[in-house]
């Protein structure tokens, strides 16, 4: 989960974020891989500087845990060691945060049991101060996929764009509409939404980054936990009214001002072999039956279960697919369970098969009504999937964001600090073009290096293999991979880390 991941330790429950930590010289705050060292020297926000911070949801303290998924924690004497295994209520492990009171959204991260605020330069992390100077705040930077969807914890409701405002108004974050980019920049963050416009403080959309669209980012913990965002005026986002339209408000934080944020689920438009679109426009029947409409009643959200790793299907009715005792496919589900779990088989050429629990696989009748009763996979199990909520697509690995190296040199690395929109086209065949942000397509050179050189669509795979995570199969049928240095090209024969990517 990119952004808030809810688990039970010891009873408690714990919400935890996923965080960069940079110093006053600009350094992030690191954990090595060897003898548990840290020091405040990373320039990049990569795996060895990303922390997690496990929410108390019961008093306002987080627990720090390294990417080695060891806990922080210090002494009297200011001595900062990461090496315990466990968090065992022990108060010396817990830490609260408090935010600068001259709006700059700085965090000062003081322990609790000594009451001494973390600093650090260099190889001197210390945690010894009872004051707080330059040198003990920190901003603090989300290491998520920046996009998300928004949820707020009051109304339970996700962000949408409508017109030129954000709403807080969707049950099921549905579309592009939906797609929220925190957009990170001088220590401040602000919500781009799909049209490239950033969220204004008074509620408008504006096209130009400005201080009025930047907001510093406050975690806060204890009963009420969540996101909360504070603009230049010291307000609060927050849902106003009937429409909820996002503006700033109050100053101080109470449930209406509390966000969380998740992945984004892929949307999926699915053409079975006859061509025709499939649709719950019917009503519970789940049909292969649409030739040209492409509305809601056509799309579905794929959802992935991690315990059996097998995909839901989500309609706009907020029901599932369902497997029934006839083997038909009925839009009845009302959660992920056995009945609405399918195993989802990328066959390489641009099909799908969809398997059910009966271990059939699913097929049109000629009616267009799906049902699983086929034990093998011929021509017509096959579907097409087409992913329609991600015109713009952002990429990351764990060696940082997908981008053209350089204006002059258009060679594509997976080890960029910023990201980089790529636009995607889905084709008829069921691939996809990638385009630049030089107008160019993406192709393979000699070395299979990808290139942003081409003027029209090649044909790459666009495979799921997670929530949060894809494949991407090259011309040359070898996965695009990347590397620690950057290189990022098409030279991987099985799904590994290295070819799996965030978007």
């Amino acid at each position: 989960m990119n952004g808030v991941n809810g688990h039970k330790n010891g009873g408690v429950n714990y919400h935890q974020w996923k965080v960069g930590l940079l110093n006053s010289s600009m350094k992030y705050l690191t954990a090595e891989t060897f003898g548990f060292k840290i020091n405040a020297s990373g320039t990049a926000l990569k795996k060895k500087q990303t922390w997690t911070l496990e929410q108390d949801l019961t008093e306002e303290v987080v627990y720090i845990k390294s990417h080695l998924n060891r806990y922080m924690s210090a002494d009297k004497y200011g001595n900062v060691t990461c090496e315990a295994e466990e968090k065992d209520e022990d108060p010396s492990q817990k830490f609260a945060i408090e935010y600068a009171k001259d709006g700059s959204g700085k965090w000062a991260i003081r322990n609790v049991m000594h009451g001494n605020y973390l600093s650090g330069d260099d190889d001197n992390v210390k945690c010894f101060s009872k004051n707080i100077s330059d040198k003990e705040l920190w901003v603090g930077q989300l290491s998520i996929h920046p996009q998300v969807n928004l949820h707020n914890v009051n109304r339970k409701r996700y962000a949408r764009l409508c017109d030129d405002e954000l709403q807080v108004t969707a049950v099921i974050p549905w579309g592009q509409e939906s797609l929220i980019i925190l957009h990170f920049e001088d220590g401040k963050y602000a919500l781009k939404t799909c049209d490239n416009r950033f969220l204004h403080r008074d509620g408008h959309l504006v096209d130009t980054l400005e201080d009025d669209a930047k907001f510093t980012l406050e975690i806060r913990s204890g009963a009420n936990s969540g996101l909360a965002f504070r603009d230049s005026a010291g307000t609060y986002l927050t849902a106003v009214g009937a429409t909820a339209v996002m503006k700033g408000r109050n100053k101080s934080v109470g449930k209406d001002e509390l966000f969380t944020l998740e992945d984004t689920k892929p949307q999926v438009v699915i053409q079975a072999y006859s061509g025709k679109k499939v649709s719950i426009k019917q009503g519970q029947d789940v049909s292969a039956n649409q030739e040209e409409e492409e509305d809601e009643t056509e799309i579905f959200q794929m959802e992935y279960d991690e315990h059996t790793e097998l995909w839901a299907f989500r309609t706009c009715s907020n029901k599932y697919w369902s497997l029934e005792s006839s083997g038909g496919i009925m839009n009845v589900g009302k959660e992920i369970c056995k009945n609405t779990l399918f195993n989802v088989e990328w066959q390489g050429d641009g099909t799908v098969t969809i398997k059910a629990c009966n271990n059939c696989y699913i097929f049109n009748k000629p009616t267009g009504c799906l049902f699983a009763l086929s034990e093998t996979a011929t021509e017509k199990e096959r579907f097409k999937i087409k992913m329609v909520n991600r015109p713009k697509i952002i990429l990351r690995s764990d060696f940082g964001f997908v981008g053209i190296k350089s204006e002059s040199k258009p060679e594509y690395i997976c080890n960029k600090t910023g990201y980089e929109n790529i636009c995607l086209e889905p084709q008829e065949n069921g691939f996809y073009g990638f385009k630049g942000p030089n107008g160019k397509y993406w192709g393979l050179n000699a070395e299979s290096f990808v290139m942003a050189e081409q003027e029209k669509p090649v044909n790459f795979l666009l495979e799921f293999r997670k929530q949060s995570q894809i494949s991407i199969k090259a011309p040359n049928g070898k996965y695009l991979k990347g590397e620690q240095n950057g290189l990022f090209r098409a030279r991987g024969d099985e799904i590994e880390a290295g070819s799996l990517w965030e978007y």
